[in-house]
């Protein structure tokens, strides 16, 4: 199966019935699991690495393993760079192939923001790619960004933002946050509501981690077409390696390299139970 690019898995999303899953990936393992889940759903998937978790997984050797993982399947994957911040990123991401890169401008005034984000659009577009950007400011910490504040995305700047870029896919702030959450996230549906109202392009939404079914159903049915998870993905691999330290304090480096394997399995259930409440059962 072809790689696929953001802009046509986003595109087959007709109604708001269901969502695409896009997951981010650290490691081989990973990734592994992340394709056997799409495969096993019959469903594509996208599968990403953000640039605050490259000080772990460089992108010039994930990149290539993220590629060829994607290539070799049975449905439709596109490959993402989540969070990208620097034009080197960027473009070292589109220069391996990948189908699509996000440009997270959301620290810069709106003016600078769209300026920036034109740059990326530009070079991203003579390699054939898609770019996701994000206004307002979801909040927590991905990889090694600080964590900042929820800045609620307003309907106006969206639409402004949208119009002057014509982004292929827009991320929004409407109450959740990466990583964790240490209370019950207070999602504005509402908001959602009005921007899907007044934004032709697709909407995104990050922080996935901690929200409940009916949070995802109900961000869905108020128009987001793309959900980002990292967090659980990252949690259940974590899972796998305490319980191997804990079953045996003598583990050497061979009995965790066999964890790793077994974190295929981790990565598989957890992003298929995600698939599953995001409706992408038999989406092909």
């Amino acid at each position: 199966m072809a790689l696929a690019k953001l802009s046509e898995l986003l595109s087959s999303v007709k109604d708001n019935s269901y969502a695409i899953g896009s997951f981010n990936v650290s490691n081989m393992e990973m990734a592994m699991g992340a394709i056997k889940a799409a495969e096993k759903m019959q469903a594509p998937i996208i599968i990403q690495i953000a640039e605050g978790r490259l000080r772990y997984s460089p992108l010039e050797i994930l990149g290539p393993i993220m590629m060829a993982a994607a290539k070799n399947t049975t449905v439709p994957i596109a490959v993402h760079l989540d969070h990208g911040g620097t034009m080197e990123t960027i473009k070292l991401a589109l220069e391996l192939g990948f189908t699509s890169v996000m440009f997270d401008g959301s620290k810069y005034p709106l003016e600078e923001n769209i300026a920036r984000t034109k740059e990326v659009i530009a070079l991203a577009k003579s390699y054939g790619a898609d770019v996701e950007a994000e206004i307002g400011r979801v909040g927590g910490a991905e990889g090694d960004y600080k964590a900042v504040d929820i800045a609620l995305t307003s309907v106006e700047e969206a639409k402004c933002f949208a119009e002057e870029t014509k982004v292929d896919a827009l991320a929004v702030a409407i109450g959740t946050a990466h990583g964790n959450y240490k209370e019950t996230p207070k999602l504005r549906i509402d908001r959602l509501k009005e921007i899907a109202s007044e934004v032709s392009c697709p909407l995104v939404l990050h922080g996935g981690t901690g929200l409940t079914e009916q949070d995802f159903k109900n961000c869905i049915a108020g128009g987001i077409k793309k959900i980002n998870i990292a967090t659980a993905s990252y949690d259940s691999v974590a899972k796998r390696f305490k319980e191997v330290a804990k079953e045996d304090p003598d583990a050497n480096y061979f009995t965790f390299s066999d964890a790793a394997v077994n974190a295929v399995n981790a990565t598989c259930e957890n992003i298929m139970r995600h698939m599953e409440i995001f409706g992408l059962k038999n989406k092909l």
